[in-house]
């Protein structure tokens, strides 16, 4: 799509703003052309500035920048930069929680219902009883031309400098007060209080501050440490670098108890657990099947992989299995037949190659962790054309101020 094909970039136009849509924004229409409108909310009358798209378009983009009309549920942007024009990492700065959850919910159940023809009554819950600022453990900051910590405006590569970001862990509030001799820095906080920095592209000084350890991008010891430590209820997990970790303090244990209580382990099953990453799942997926039950952990990733066998080496029911996930499922890597999957793939899904030979294993229970909407409807119609039926499903904000949601859904058999 041209941004200015016809000199429309930059037009303001009022807008009668409609339903929430997948991705942040809501939908409204300009003499029948669609507009996708940020900063604004269902019900509401706006002035909004056109960012991307001519009248040849098939959609227009927009920002909200005056209300006419509010609706219910908006409040003041509690970030100086998240609004028209500013930084892209939150979505919902002008709405309150409640309605975030709200809108979230829709997202999911319009997601479901077009992509997968479910109907669903989705509730999203809360991670927790906070603020929703304050929360955000892991933060991969760009560096602008004054070599500040900053984010990315949205649909931009323009840097936005922050200090601090509202969303960021309060424990990372002095990163952004210095200079950074870098490309990009991510920086991380632990639910044990280590705290380490994952530098791009480093240069030869950078600012001295309390950490637990500096790495390069390739995971590579700069000083100190190269890992952090997690807990999770009675167990220490170990995460290298920048490797994958929920973002949200209460997200892990939040999300364990749900898959527990979806996936139902009896003593002496067989369980797979896809996308295991450091073997958060694993460890408590094992220890629900005992001594006599047996759990694959399947991950592709290298430093992950090493990370779960030294978080699960106390685990003689684990078998970790170091491959791709439609290698493993498609080599003889994990058994024919299992009792229940689990699966947390990546935000683009599991999709049809390994939902089939997800199929193929024949297990009672598949339990989908995802988080977009979009794929997890896409992938619950194609475990619908194989014989499996959603039969629940658990939404959170876990990703508080924006439009991310996590879901945890439950397939069984059609015919069960």
């Amino acid at each position: 799509m041209s941004v200015n094909e016809d000199g429309r970039v930059g037009q303001i136009i009022e807008l009668e703003v409609g339903a929430v849509a997948h991705g942040g924004h809501c939908v409204a229409r300009l003499e029948g052309q669609v507009v996708f409108v940020r900063h604004s909310l269902p019900g509401e009358l706006v002035r909004a500035r056109i960012t991307e798209g001519g009248e040849e378009s098939s959609y227009l983009r927009a920002d909200a920048v005056e209300i006419l009309r509010p609706a219910a549920g908006r409040v003041e942007r509690r970030c100086p930069v998240s609004g028209p024009g500013g930084c892209g990492g939150c979505d919902f700065q002008h709405v309150d929680l409640p309605t975030q959850r709200a809108l979230l919910g829709d997202v999911v159940r319009e997601q479901l219902r077009r992509l997968a023809g479910i109907e669903y009554d989705v509730v999203v819950e809360p991670a927790d009883e906070g603020d929703g600022l304050g929360w955000r453990s892991r933060v991969d900051f760009s560096v602008d031309g004054e070599r500040r910590l900053g984010l990315r405006r949205h649909r931009s590569h323009d840097v936005i400098a922050v200090d601090p970001c509202p969303i960021a862990h309060r424990s990372l509030d002095d990163f952004t007060g210095h200079r950074w001799e870098a490309e990009r820095v991510e920086v991380v906080v632990s639910s044990r209080a280590d705290r380490l920095v994952v530098v791009q592209a480093p240069g030869t000084r950078l600012p001295r501050l309390d950490v637990s350890g500096v790495v390069d991008g390739r995971g590579k010891r700069i000083g100190g440490r190269t890992y952090v430590r997690e807990q999770v209820k009675d167990r220490e997990f170990r995460v290298t670098g920048g490797g994958f970790w929920q973002v949200h303090p209460a997200a892990a244990a939040k999300l364990t108890d749900a898959v527990l209580g979806l996936a139902t382990i009896g003593p002496g099953e067989r369980v797979v657990d896809l996308y295991a990453g450091v073997g958060l799942f694993t460890a408590f997926l094992a220890a629900a099947a005992g001594p006599d039950g047996i759990v694959y952990g399947v991950e592709a990733n290298q430093r992950a992989a090493r990370d779960a066998r030294r978080n699960l080496h106390d685990l003689a029911q684990v078998r970790l299995v170091h491959a791709p996930v439609a290698a493993a499922l498609t080599r003889g890597l994990v058994p024919d037949h299992v009792d229940v999957v689990v699966l947390d793939p990546p935000r683009t899904g599991a999709r049809s190659r390994v939902v089939e030979s997800i199929v193929r294993l024949t297990p009672s229970r598949v339990v989908y962790v995802a988080c977009d909407p979009a794929t997890l409807a896409r992938d619950v119609a194609s475990f619908a054309d194989k014989g499996y039926r959603l039969d629940r499903l658990r939404a959170f904000d876990l990703f508080p101020m924006t439009h991310h949601v996590e879901c945890v859904a439950l397939l069984v058999p059609a015919a069960g």
